[in-house]
């Protein structure tokens, strides 16, 4: 199944709930390099999300940090079913960028499936 951007987008929100944000999708188009908001007691943060067959590159980054000031957040994150190239990482270090690549998202994964479980379980008894 090829996944469309919002596809990725939707699919992301509630796990970054099981971490403890509300998060929103943002419109699409026009989002000034923002796919998602997640804010939590304290902080907000922008989210970038890159569903793509290669490596992610800087660009994704640079659109985080642009997206910053705008959404007036405390940081930004890139997330990808990829890997990221070293311009990217190293950009991403530069500007307090977090990544979350395909490893990371995979581990979140598990663990939206391991709450998920519990809380079904919880109902059942």
């Amino acid at each position: 199944m090829k996944w469309s951007g919002h596809d990725f987008e939707h699919f992301l929100a509630p796990l970054f709930e099981t971490h403890g944000f509300k998060a929103s999708v943002t419109q699409g188009s026009g989002d000034y390099g923002a796919d998602l908001i997640l804010k939590n007691r304290r902080k907000k943060y922008v989210v970038q999300a890159k569903c793509y067959s290669s490596n992610i590159g800087i660009a994704a980054v640079q659109q985080a940090v642009g997206a910053v000031n705008f959404y007036n957040a405390n940081g930004a994150m890139v997330v990808t079913n990829r890997y990221f190239t070293k311009q990217a990482e190293k950009l991403a270090k530069a500007n307090n960028v977090k990544l979350i690549n395909r490893t990371e998202l995979s581990d979140m994964i598990c663990k939206y499936h391991r709450q998920r479980k519990r809380q079904l379980l919880e109902v059942e008894n």
